[in-house]
This record gives structure tokens, sequence and C-alpha cells, in this order.
């Protein structure tokens, strides 16, 4: 097996994005991005890893530990590594990044993430460098008629088209009538929590968790597909092929960052 040893350095969203973008699978990047690590062997940007938050900071870590509050964690927005380099490359970009925020964060007390089981993907990466895994939890996505991936939160624009479509005020999800007339599928499928313990005190604490973390981990056998396109008529489905070779309804977020020139430093002031 292959030993790396990394040097990390800081990147501007713009050139974090554009690695991310190009290598992958998915080219939307959270919002709530504090850090944009690169991992560099010489002078040559082999991976990189962002930290920062969810849409929901607190309530996220208040739903594993109550009372912590966002300044206690970091989450694992963006993970991703040059195709050329070999498997065990990102399990030592995790352990680099944990002795990265053990030395320039030391108050905090968890890295925590979760893998994107309707993508295919139940953390092996994570299991392989030793995180808990706390619980897998379902939820849904859009799959557009363009085969893009699209969140709810991100529906606000097809909400307003769907309410005049269905006659109606306002809609806060799309309905069944509406998205059979787009050729839009509504997929339910497992996202997957794991958490890794930066201190002997964040280690205690996974004991008086809200969540039972272990190192039973999941495996492909455990993912799950639903098309609940029409809910009543749910049919259990093979792994969805979503693609973003045609960007149309994530335009806003996958090229925020070619027109933005200022990061999100005023929202962390």
């Amino acid at each position: 097996m292959s030993k790396f040893d990394y040097t990390i350095k800081e990147l501007n969203r713009f050139d974090a994005t554009e690695f991310v973008q190009r290598y992958h699978y998915s080219p939307v990047m959270p919002r709530l991005t504090k850090h944009f690590l690169g991992f560099f062997l010489e002078n040559d940007l082999v991976g990189v890893l962002t930290l920062g938050w969810g849409t929901q900071p607190k309530a996220t870590i208040n739903k594993m530990f109550t009372g912590l509050e966002s300044k206690d964690y970091w989450e694992i927005g963006k993970m991703c590594m040059h195709p050329d380099m070999p498997k065990n490359s990102e399990s030592q970009m995790l352990s680099a990044t944990i002795k990265w925020i053990k030395k320039n964060h030391p108050t905090k007390l968890f890295l925590y993430t979760m893998a994107d089981g309707i993508m295919g993907k139940c953390g092996y990466v994570y299991q392989a460098s030793n995180f808990y895994f706390g619980e897998k939890y379902w939820t849904n996505v859009y799959m557009m008629e363009n085969g893009e991936k699209l969140h709810p939160r991100s529906t606000k624009e097809l909400c307003k088209e769907n309410a005049l479509f269905s006659n109606r005020k306002k809609i806060f999800w799309l309905t069944s009538d509406f998205m059979l007339s787009k050729g839009i599928r509504k997929i339910d499928g497992y996202m997957f929590r794991y958490i890794y313990p930066l201190d002997k005190t964040a280690k205690k604490m996974l004991k008086s968790s809200n969540l039972n973390w272990s190192r039973e981990y999941p495996k492909d056998k455990d993912l799950e597909w639903w098309d609940v396109t029409v809910r009543k008529d749910k049919k259990r489905i093979e792994q969805p092929s979503f693609t973003f070779e045609e960007i149309k309804y994530n335009k806003k977020n996958v090229h925020s960052h070619q027109t933005e020139t200022a990061t999100l430093n005023k929202f962390f002031e």
C-alpha cells in the first residue's frame, strides 16, 4: 500500500470548486463551507476536501448530541481525489484532515459526514478510516427529465409552476400529476451517518449520544431505491443513473463560484 505525505494548503473557493466539479460525481457544492483544503504531492493538487456544515448546522449536531453547537464540529461537504491516485488515497486524506483539524482547530469535538446512498455510496472510505456509523435514514430527491438530481430545497420555481398547474395558491412538494407531466421522478433512498471523535472527551460522549454509534457498518446489500413519484404506487427500483452532463436545474449553485468575487466570510463575521 502506497503511503502519501500530503501537504495541505487552504484553497480559494474558485480553485477548490473547479477541482471538485471536474472529479466528483456531483458538481453541487455545499453553501456553508468554511475551509477548502487542497492536498498536494510536491506541487500537484491531487485532492480536495471541504469543511463546514450542512443546511441546519445546530439541528444536525443536536440530533446526535443534545446541547452541542455548530462550533463543536466540522462536517465534510465534498471529498474527492484525482482519478489517477490509488484507492487508499482518500483514507489517507481523511487521516491527514483529522491531524489538520486537531492542530488548527483543537476545540472541535467531532468530524461528521454522510454517505449518499442514493448515489450508491454506503461509506466504505469512512469505514476504512475507523469512523463510527450512527444510522441510516430515508431521504428523497427528484430525478429530472434530463437525468439531473435535484434536491427538494431547490424546487422553489418548480413549486410555483406546479401551483399554477394545479390551480392552487401554493405548493411545497411537487405533485404526482405535475411530475408525470414533466417527466420527473421522485426517488427515495438512504443516507448513512458517520462520525469521528477528535479527542477522548468526544469519544466518551458517543456513549451518551442520541444515536447508537458502532463499527457495524452498512454494505452494498443495504442500499435501496424506491420510485415514489406516485406514492400509492411506489416501486422498488435499481440504482438510478443520475447524470450532470446537462446542468439545467442546479445552475445557480454549480456556477456561483464563477461570478462571486467574495467567499462566505461575511456569513461567518
